[in-house]
């Protein structure tokens, strides 16, 4: 399709980055398009645009890949826009770790909600604001943007309300999770499990699970992962909330131990509900370790990665990844099914209509189309009613500059509700507002104010750990642990995850 520019914003993050554009690539309809890659890291900027063309090279497409620094001249004439993007990087993610530990907030990602993700939407939405500026300036009349970035309802939010944008946000949460229902269920082919997933991100549950046609209740599934020799150890949260719900998350036992106010609020109680065996299963600070080691260790994984460009590009390793299939249906009007992230709008009758929701949807060439009228029930609708509620304070507090308001909504957040005091929220927000001065340019005037607070504050803090902390590989451990076959993790994949 001549004339079709997909901008990457954050292209940086080169495994994903390698991954959405290959998968784009498995269809014969796109490969005449021009991949635009932006990244204000200009040396992985360089490796991810080597990787690229060597790809197209290898299997003689007409595909352009072209690589700014400069996000306008990237974005100008894009039909669709793909945001990859970390606000602040590492830097700032280590921050939204470390400072809650001092007031007892233990987080297994804090990427999406509690402490850690609620700052990680005011230094996101600041940058999104900006993109969004760019993007109805220069890019194609008709354009879309595809975010990844999280906090994804928070980011989702802000670019609709805010950015004046057509706005999709996309999560493999539910495909993962699938894969595991399919296997407990000992499904013999993927297309043998149809599912129907509602909620919000990272809070979305399974609350249509058919097997070869057949309806599965909450009790059958429940038996099936306490059965399992592996996820009855490591879903510890997952089944928990399962054996009380009738329904399983979509999310992972780390992730969904931080949204909810009952499992890690006493450092005694922590280890009963995780798996130590892969981070993705409670480990403090988890997802920031495995992301500090893949950025230490892409140095010694990049020529890999090169030498891999060289493979034929086969559709039947295409990924699960929504992005393509949803360019694809658009620009073809091949009729894709998935979930997405969208206004309410009653799509899910419970949820309040501004929400953004993470639901069922029909994607072809007269855009997306998505099932309404769906209910959740009430036991799963009642954390997602809390989540909203921070996280639409969070989106204005972001917009506005609000310090007021941003500390209200961590107080409100659940998991920090359940472990502080409001004096105690209040410091730690002064604490996170200063650490993190630099990616918050909406709350430049506020700066100096949360620092004289600071100064004469009389509210205890600690410098602990974690009840669950490993410590940052090196580079010669994660070597020795691929030679062994310990390793586990892929970590420049998990970028945006």
């Amino acid at each position: 399709m001549s004339g079709l520019k997909i901008a990457i914003i954050g292209a940086g993050s080169v495994g994903f980055t390698r991954t959405l554009v290959r998968d784009i690539l498995c269809v014969p309809e796109l490969r005449d398009a021009e991949f635009s890659l932006t990244d204000i890291n200009t040396h992985n900027l360089d490796m991810v645009r080597e990787i690229l063309e060597r790809m197209v090279a290898a299997n003689a497409m007409p595909t352009r890949i072209t690589a700014s620094t400069d996000r306008r001249e990237a974005l100008a004439g894009a039909r669709y826009v793909i945001n990859l993007t970390r606000i602040g990087g590492l830097e700032a993610f280590a921050e939204d770790i470390r400072i809650p530990l001092r007031y007892g907030v233990d987080q297994c990602v804090g990427d999406t909600l509690c402490a850690g993700g609620i700052m990680y939407g005011q230094r996101s939405i600041a940058a999104i604001l900006d993109f969004c500026r760019d993007i109805r300036e220069l890019a194609a009349p008709d354009v879309r943007l595809i975010n990844y970035a999280n906090p994804m309802a928070m980011n989702t939010w802000a670019a609709i309300d805010h950015g004046g944008v057509d706005t999709i946000g996309l999560c493999h949460g539910i495909q993962h999770g699938a894969r595991q229902i399919a296997e407990v269920l000992g499904a013999e082919a993927p297309s043998d499990l149809d599912y129907v997933c509602t909620g919000i991100n990272h809070q979305t549950w399974y609350v249509d699970v058919r097997l070869k046609g057949r309806p599965v209740s909450g009790a059958e599934l429940l038996a099936a992962f306490e059965r399992h020799p592996v996820y009855a150890s490591q879903e510890k949260v997952r089944i928990d909330v399962l054996r009380r719900f009738g329904v399983y998350s979509t999310e992972s036992n780390g992730h969904l131990s931080e949204y909810l106010p009952w499992y890690r609020k006493r450092p005694e109680e922590i280890g009963r509900w995780i798996d130590m065996s892969d981070w993705i299963h409670g480990e403090t600070g988890g997802y920031l370790r495995v992301c500090t080691e893949g950025r230490n260790w892409f140095e010694e994984e990049f020529p890999q990665y090169l030498a891999n460009a060289d493979r034929p590009i086969d559709p039947a390793r295409r990924s699960t990844e929504h992005a393509s299939y949803i360019i694809e249906a658009l620009e073809t009007g091949r009729v894709y099914r998935g979930h997405f992230n969208v206004k309410n709008r009653g799509l899910v009758t419970n949820l309040p209509d501004d929400a953004i929701v993470e639901s069922t949807g029909f994607v072809d060439r007269f855009g997306l189309n998505m099932v309404a009228g769906l209910t959740l029930p009430d036991a799963c609708a009642a954390p997602c009613l809390a989540s909203i509620n921070v996280q639409r304070m969070s989106v204005r507090a972001a917009v506005t500059g609000d310090v007021d308001l941003l500390k209200l909504a961590v107080l409100n957040d659940p998991l920090v509700g359940a472990v502080c005091t409001p004096d105690e929220v209040w410091q730690m927000v002064d604490e996170l507002l200063v650490a993190q001065a630099p990616w918050l340019p909406q709350y430049a005037s506020a700066i100096p104010d949360a620092r004289a607070r600071l100064a004469t504050s009389q509210v205890k803090r600690r410098e602990w750990e974690g009840a669950a902390r490993l410590p940052v590989r090196s580079v010669e451990e994660i070597r020795s642990a691929r030679r062994t076959g310990n390793e586990t993790v892929a970590p420049d994949e998990q970028i945006v995850a």
